[in-house]
C-alpha cells in the first residue's frame, strides 16, 4: 500500500489533467449524449482558439529572453534591450524581445485558427448542431478553457514554470495541435465522405452529410486525437529527458537565460554617440548594409507604384514614391534609436559596460581580453559629423559603438591599437 505522504507523486500534472478534460468532454457528448459530426468538429475548433489564446498569455510573460537567428530590423533592437515592463505586485513582466514574436505569432494564430475552421467546420457544409448539442458544445468549451487556463496558472505562473521559457518555447506547442485538428479534421472528414457514399463523385466535399457517421466513427475521432494530444505530452518528457541525460536527441532546446551584467568596479570616464550622430546615424552606409531589409521595404512600394504608372494615377505615383523613401529611412531611424539613442559607455581601465540611460539597463559589458579584433571606421557621415565608430570583434558577435567624438578612451582600454582606420564612401 502507498503511503499518503507519498501519494502526491502519483498525482497527474495540470497538463495531463487539461488534456484528459479536453479529450473526456467530446468523449461523453459523442457516446452520451449523442453528438455529430458537426458538434465534435466545432468543439475542436474552440478548443484550437482556447488553446491559442492561452498559448499567447503564456508568451506575453515568459521569463526568459527570446532568440532571433538574425538581427530583424526593430525586433533586433528591441531583443537587445535586457529589460522587460514589470507587472505590480509580481515577479513577472513583459521582455522587450517578446514584442517582436508576439508581433509575428498574433496574426499567424489567427490565420492558423482560420485556416482549421475552413478545413474543419467549412468541410462539414452548412449543417450545425442542433440547438440543446450547441449549448453543451458551448459549455464544454467553456469547461476546456477553464482547464486550461487553471493548468497555466497553476503550473506556468505559480510553480513558475514561465521562467524556463521565453516567448518562443511558449507558443510553439499550439501548433502541433493546430496542424492535428486542421489536417486531421480534412482528412477525417474527407474519408467519411468516401466511406459513407454521401457525396457523389462530382460534388465539392462540403457536400459531405455529418448525420450519417455513426457512433464507432465519432469515438474513433476521439481516441484519435487524444493519442495525438498524449504524443504532445510525451513530447515534452522527451525533451525533459533529452536536458537531464548525456545524449542529444534534439528534443530539448534551452532558450537563452537572463543573464546578470556586472557594472564597472569604478568609472573612468563615459562616453555618447554625438547628438547629430544620434539623430542621423540611422541612415549611415554601414547601417543600411547591416539593414538591407529597409531598402526590400522601400522597393516593394516603387513596385506598386509601378501600376499605378501603367494607369497613369500620378498623384498616386508621387505619393507612394515620397512614402517609398520615407518608410525606409523612417524604419532605420527607428531602430538605430532604439539601438543606441539612450547608451552610454561606462569605462574604466580594462572593462566597459554600455548602459542603456532610457531603460536603466546594462547591456553588455567586455574586458580588455575578450576582444579578438579591434576596428575604427570612419564613413561619409563620419567625416562630415566629424564623429568615429569603434567595432569591437568578440568570439560570437560584433559590438558597435558608433559616432564618438573622441574613440581613444575606449581605444585605450585595450592592449593593442586597432587594426587600421577603415574608410567607407
Amino acid at each position: 500500500m502507498v503511503p499518503f505522504e507519498n501519494a502526491q507523486r502519483y498525482i497527474p500534472s495540470p497538463e495531463t489533467i487539461a488534456v484528459i478534460v479536453a479529450n473526456v468532454l467530446p468523449l461523453v457528448g459523442v457516446v452520451a449524449l449523442g453528438w455529430n459530426l458537426a458538434a465534435l468538429v466545432f468543439l475542436y475548433w474552440f478548443e484550437l482558439g482556447i488553446l491559442s489564446f492561452w498559448a499567447l498569455v503564456k508568451a506575453v510573460f515568459a521569463g526568459r529572453p527570446s532568440e532571433f537567428d538574425s538581427d530583424p530590423l526593430i525586433g533586433g533592437a528591441l531583443a537587445s534591450k535586457r529589460t522587460a515592463i514589470p507587472v505590480p505586485f509580481t515577479d513577472l513582466g513583459i521582455r522587450f524581445s517578446t514584442l517582436p514574436v508576439l508581433a509575428v505569432a498574433i496574426p499567424i494564430l489567427t490565420l492558423v485558427w482560420f485556416f482549421a475552421g475552413v478545413t474543419t467546420v467549412g468541410v462539414i457544409g452548412p449543417e450545425t448542431p442542433d440547438s440543446d448539442a450547441l449549448v453543451m458544445v458551448v459549455l464544454s468549451a467553456f469547461g476546456i478553457f477553464l482547464s486550461e487556463g487553471a493548468s497555466t496558472l497553476l503550473e506556468y505562473f505559480y510553480r513558475g514554470g514561465y521562467r524556463d521559457h521565453s516567448a518562443q518555447t511558449a507558443i510553439q506547442g499550439v501548433f502541433m495541435r493546430a496542424a492535428v485538428i486542421g489536417v486531421g479534421g480534412l482528412f477525417t472528414a474527407t474519408f467519411i465522405g468516401l466511406a459513407a457514399d454521401s457525396v457523389a463523385s462530382d460534388d465539392p466535399i462540403t457536400a459531405v452529410d455529418p448525420t450519417v457517421v455513426g457512433l464507432p466513427i465519432l469515438v474513433g475521432i476521439v481516441l484519435v486525437k487524444f493519442s495525438f494530444d498524449l504524443g504532445g505530452l510525451y513530447r515534452e518528457r522527451l525533451a525533459a529527458f533529452d536536458e537531464a541525460s548525456s545524449f542529444e536527441l534534439g528534443w530539448a532546446y534551452e532558450p537563452p537565460p537572463r543573464e546578470s551584467i556586472e557594472p564597472v568596479s569604478a568609472v573612468d570616464k563615459r562616453l555618447r554617440p554625438t547628438l547629430m550622430g544620434r539623430l542621423f546615424g540611422g541612415i549611415s552606409t554601414e547601417n543600411v548594409r547591416r539593414h538591407p531589409g529597409a531598402l526590400g521595404v522601400g522597393g516593394f512600394l516603387l513596385l506598386i507604384s509601378l501600376l499605378f504608372m501603367m494607369g497613369r494615377v500620378w498623384d498616386i505615383v508621387l505619393a507612394l514614391v515620397g512614402v517609398s523613401l520615407i518608410v525606409p529611412i523612417g524604419l532605420l531611424t527607428i531602430d538605430y534609436g532604439l539601438r543606441y539613442g539612450g547608451v552610454e559607455y561606462r569605462i574604466s581601465e580594462d572593462e566597459i559596460v554600455a548602459h542603456d540611460r532610457l531603460f536603466r539597463t546594462r547591456l553588455w559589458r567586455i574586458e580588455a581580453w575578450d576582444e579578438s579584433g579591434l576596428r575604427v571606421e570612419r564613413g561619409r557621415l563620419h567625416r562630415l559629423l566629424g564623429t568615429s565608430t569603434v567595432v569591437i570583434e568578440c568570439a560570437d558577435q560584433e559590438l558597435w559603438l558608433p559616432h564618438l567624438e573622441d574613440p581613444d578612451p575606449i581605444l585605450d582600454v585595450f592592449d593593442r591599437r586597432p587594426n587600421g582606420v577603415q574608410r567607407r564612401e
